[in-house]
């Protein structure tokens, strides 16, 4: 049996830093970490190939060469896996889809043949049985969570490693946390589910032992949703490093409560861990209740952020406007807000509502849904009616993006961190970041028109704060996707 798994292309997002990948010669983020898994479930006896349309086009030859295409995507791929479907009918090659976007949306889909939905570990071994016996169903779901310390580790041998900027893995599923504009807990449950550290430490030595020695993304919803298990899994790998004598640096998303355990942040530090992701939203108590982010609630924010910068952590974030409680005040206080955190990476967004939040589930009883939701909250639109005006909101939300990502403030933020930030992991001196540093220097010192600012955190950063240096370069990098995603489509 030929399985081809294909993932389909992402457009143009504040995520996919499409801008700034050549600067480093690099084509993707990441690899298709589920695909990559459910190779990993099929029988040995399949003979699997991957394409990931992110780094390569899709040739008809390809699609004829399978028995059956297996395709898995985020809803902002729905276009993409549209247009791979419909390829694969006119081929007449049978499709299986699963993933996020088909356990939402399936119906959207009547191009595709079969649907292996929710959780691959208990669905997909369902429709190997009935393949194996000539007794397709269209449907396979299921509520039942699986216990992940059975989920075998990803088929690396499948994977371009030299396309892609970071390798992804993960340790849990699930999130405690229950705001309501995330899927997550309706996807994967509230009560996070684990690996094992020796599970861990098998699937580390598998991709280190493949040849990678770059950074690894752990993809988890909420890496510390289990604080105790978390600190025994680090405890694992700082172990695993310290005999591979190695130097790979880890970032995953975590909950800002993060910042109130030292004894946490001191393991992840050690462990390797640098980057840090976290949803701050807004400086509104008001709307942190609305969507119940209690876990940001009757904290100073700010000082949070600039713990984790002192503790040896760069935070990206994520930034909200359009709930309820916001008022024509808030898009001068999230710009405030923003620049006081020092988030140089702020993924600045309108409010969604994905199908399978409560969110979405409230609007619907309120009659208030416009659209289904694009699965990206940067790309200008809203899918629901606001209670503020929505010209007034689209308006505010284009001055909050156009001055957040000006070069005044952009740099300004670079500054925060830098000043802040006590670098505690060694990284590989490569030759791709040599090229980068000339790139950055090129493009961004010399024939941008920003230059000046670039210069001045360039000189401050190199002969003041040096433990920052190589990050400063990955964040003028950035900006050369940023301004794309943002200032440009916000005129």
């Amino acid at each position: 049996m030929k399985i081809l798994l294909i993932y389909p292309q992402y457009p143009e997002t504040f995520w996919s830093f499409k801008h700034s990948l050549s600067f480093i010669r690099k084509k993707a983020l990441m690899p298709p970490l589920g695909l990559l898994t459910v190779a990993s479930m099929l029988p040995e006896d399949f003979e699997t190939k991957l394409i990931d349309l992110n780094i390569e086009p899709l040739d008809e030859k390809d699609i004829l060469w399978a028995d059956y295409v297996f395709i898995s995507a985020m809803i902002t791929q729905r276009e993409s896996a549209r247009q791979i479907a419909q390829k694969c009918k006119e081929l007449e090659t049978k499709t299986v889809a699963g993933g996020p976007l088909f356990s939402n949306l399936h119906d959207e889909y009547p191009e595709i043949d079969y649907f292996v939905l929710d959780e691959a570990e208990i669905t997909l071994p369902f429709f190997l049985e009935d393949l194996k016996n000539n007794r397709l169903q269209k449907y396979y779901r299921s509520q039942e969570k699986p216990d992940v310390k059975n989920t075998p580790s990803p088929k690396w041998e499948l994977v371009n490693q030299k396309a892609y900027v970071r390798m992804p893995l993960q340790y849990s599923r699930g999130c405690p946390f229950d705001c309501e504009f995330c899927d997550v807990v309706r996807l994967n449950g509230k009560i996070p589910r684990t690996k094992t550290p020796d599970q861990i430490v098998k699937e580390l030595d598998e991709l280190f032992e493949s040849g990678w020695k770059g950074p690894i993304f752990f993809v988890d919803d909420n890496f510390i949703g289990n604080k105790n298990e978390t600190k025994q899994l680090l405890k694992a790998i700082i172990d695993w490093k310290n005999h591979n004598k190695n130097k790979i640096s880890f970032m995953t998303e975590v909950s800002l409560n993060v910042a109130d355990d030292e004894d946490l942040m001191a393991l992840l530090r050690k462990a390797g861990f640098n980057s840090l992701f976290i949803g701050l939203e807004t400086p509104s108590e008001e709307s942190l209740a609305e969507c119940g982010k209690f876990q940001n609630k009757n904290r100073n924010v700010v000082d949070s952020v600039l713990t984790l910068y002192r503790n040896g952590f760069e935070v990206s974030a994520g930034f909200i406007i359009g709930f309820d409680n916001d008022d024509i005040s808030i898009f001068k206080r999230q710009i405030e807000f923003i620049q006081k955190t020092g988030v140089v990476i702020a993924m600045i967004g309108l409010l969604q509502a994905l199908p399978g939040t409560r969110l979405h589930e409230r609007l619907r009883r309120e009659n208030r849904l416009l659209t289904d939701s694009s699965g990206n909250n940067t790309d200008f639109s809203i899918n629901f009616m606001p209670k503020i005006d929505p010209e007034v909101l689209m308006s505010g939300y284009k001055e909050i993006v156009k001055t957040v990502y000006s070069k005044k403030e952009y740099y300004a933020r670079v500054l925060t961190f830098i000043k802040n930030y006590n670098h505690q992991v060694d990284e590989y001196l490569n030759w791709e970041s040599i090229y980068a540093v000339i790139k950055s220097v090129l493009y961004m010192g010399i024939l941008d028109k920003g230059r000046l600012y670039y210069w001045k955190t360039f000189f401050i950063s190199l002969l003041k704060h040096p433990q920052a240096f190589t990050k400063f370069i990955a964040m003028s990098i950035y900006y050369a996707h940023f301004r794309k995603v943002f200032i440009d489509y916000a005129k």
